[in-house]
């Protein structure tokens, strides 16, 4: 017989049954209400056809396949003659800079070449990471990159956007993990600049112009901008200051007028080369009068002095993480015998000796230095008749190629000459630089078209390394105002002396 009386569930049991109901309840919600509430992530990373494949494996390196995001979003390059302003939705990828071969005349292209570069024969587009003085860097539209960091170049920049062409945090935020992944690149404050310059000697008829215009910043007018735009500005001057000077026309004993001083000045002169015949010609002490000036004035001098051991003695820099060790020498006309050369107290020149100069580069490469040699080598004297041009003096004259060579042998990282009055050729050789002569930058010889001409080398440092030595001719004339060649006369010039260059043979 069947009961009819039920069975309370027991109260624990109860308990159990909603718990567990519970829980599956809360594991179901878990897994359905975020898509409920929160839309699945489904969007992807397109790679625009304007990426290159270096580029595109940079960005894989950082975004995994089946990663995904809010909508599609799209990354993509592009190039940009003006250097981007820091944002969050676009990465500085690359600095494409223009170079050509070390012996090219080009020093400058159109923003219209630098665009179409991929497609020239002559011009390569190279990284600024990848710079160094195997190449000739030129500038565009007359921008040089090394100047300012600004123009000259092609600026690559990586963004990423949502497929209607915005930006969101979702793109911004990509964006900045991929940039921790670009290269750093590195700025003007990086970079040691210093202009080097040719002959000084503010003498002759320079005086007589100078009682005409009353200032003697006249003279430096109009390239006194160029010059002093550097973090260091050198001069080779050969003339002292005298306060007596009344030097003429013609004349071989040279000095310059006290108030000469200010065309120093507006060119803003940091470093005088000593290495010049001259500055004994009006006396000692008119020599020693203006190495008393050069050190009121706070500039550094080397390649002669007020006595012999001073003389000697290179000039150390220590600028911007660049170690140089700067050795002037007289190889010339010059000697001690002859009062132009430094002897005991005497001041003067520094007269190359072997001996020292080996072991003045050795010891500067062991304190990891970058070692220039200036020399005040022999001149070029085949001038004829006033006017006529001399190609002849363009190349190295007699022992000068193997006297420049030795010092590379020897170990120094740049030769160049500093006594040229008609600018020469310059090479390559073991892989270091070598200018022969960088002709005048102030003087009144308008005699022949060769001296009117001259070189300014700018040199671009990073770290003690060389990435660049700019060549910008120069050119005065009666008026005896230096300026910048044009870009035309500059090219004609430089494919001229280049014909006379030894290039490493």
């Amino acid at each position: 017989m069947r009961s009819n009386i039920r069975r309370k569930k027991s109260p624990l049991k109860l308990i159990l049954i909603t718990a567990v109901a519970l829980i599956v309840a809360l594991v179901v919600g878990i897994r359905i209400i975020p898509h409920v509430l929160v839309p699945t992530k489904t969007g992807v990373l397109i790679y625009d056809d304007s990426l290159s494949e270096s580029e595109k494996n940079l960005i894989a390196e950082v975004v995994s396949e089946d990663e995904r995001f809010s909508k599609d979003l799209i990354a993509s390059a592009k190039d940009s003659q003006s250097r981007p302003t820091d944002n969050d939705h676009e990465v500085l990828a690359d600095i494409l800079l223009p170079v050509v071969d070390f012996y090219s005349p080009f020093s400058d292209i159109s923003s219209e070449k630098l665009l179409n570069a991929t497609n020239s024969d002559e011009i390569e587009l190279i990284s600024l990471n990848n710079l160094d003085s195997s190449k000739k860097l030129l500038s565009v539209d007359n921008k040089y990159f090394l100047d300012d960091f600004d123009g000259g170049a092609l600026f690559r920049t990586l963004s990423v956007e949502t497929t209607d062409g915005n930006t969101d945090d979702e793109a911004q935020a990509l964006v900045a993990r991929i940039s921790e992944h670009f290269p750093k690149f590195i700025s003007k404050d990086d970079v040691l600049s210093i202009n080097q310059t040719g002959v000084t000697a503010l003498a002759r008829a320079m005086q007589t112009k100078l009682n005409q215009v009353g200032d003697a910043g006249y003279f430096a007018e109009k390239i006194a901008d160029f010059l002093s735009a550097t973090d260091l500005t050198h001069i080779s001057n050969e003339v002292s200051f005298a306060d007596s000077c009344t030097t003429s026309s013609g004349s071989t004993t040279l000095c310059a007028d006290p108030r000469m001083i200010k065309a120093i000045e507006a060119i803003g002169t940091d470093i005088v080369e000593l290495t010049g015949n001259h500055n004994n010609d009006w006396s000692a002490k008119a020599n020693l009068s203006s190495l008393a000036l050069y050190e009121e004035k706070g500039y550094k001098t080397f390649g002669g002095g007020k006595d012999e051991e001073t003389a000697k003695i290179p000039l150390k820099l220590d600028e911007k993480n660049t170690k140089i060790t700067w050795i002037g020498v007289n190889q010339s006309t010059s000697t001690k015998a002859n009062g132009q050369g430094a002897l005991g107290s005497h001041p003067g020149a520094n007269i190359y000796d072997e001996k020292t100069v080996k072991e003045q580069i050795e010891s500067a490469k062991k304190d990891g230095d970058f070692v220039i040699v200036d020399v005040q080598f022999f001149e070029c004297y085949s001038y004829p008749a006033k006017g006529t041009e001399m190609p002849s003096c363009d190349a190295p004259i007699s022992g000068q190629q193997s006297f420049f060579r030795h010092l590379i042998d020897l170990g120094a990282d740049m030769v160049v000459g500093t006594q040229a009055h008609q600018p020469q050729t310059y090479e390559i050789y073991s892989g270091r630089p070598i200018y022969y002569g960088l002709g005048n930058l102030f003087f009144d010889q308008v005699y022949w078209p060769g001296t009117e001409r001259g070189i300014i080398l700018t040199h671009y440092f990073l770290n003690g390394k060389l990435l660049q030595t700019r060549i910008s001719p120069t050119i005065y004339d009666t008026a005896l105002q230096v300026q910048l060649m044009d870009k035309s006369s500059a090219e004609q010039f430089l494919t001229r002396i280049l014909k006379s260059s030894p290039r490493g043979k």
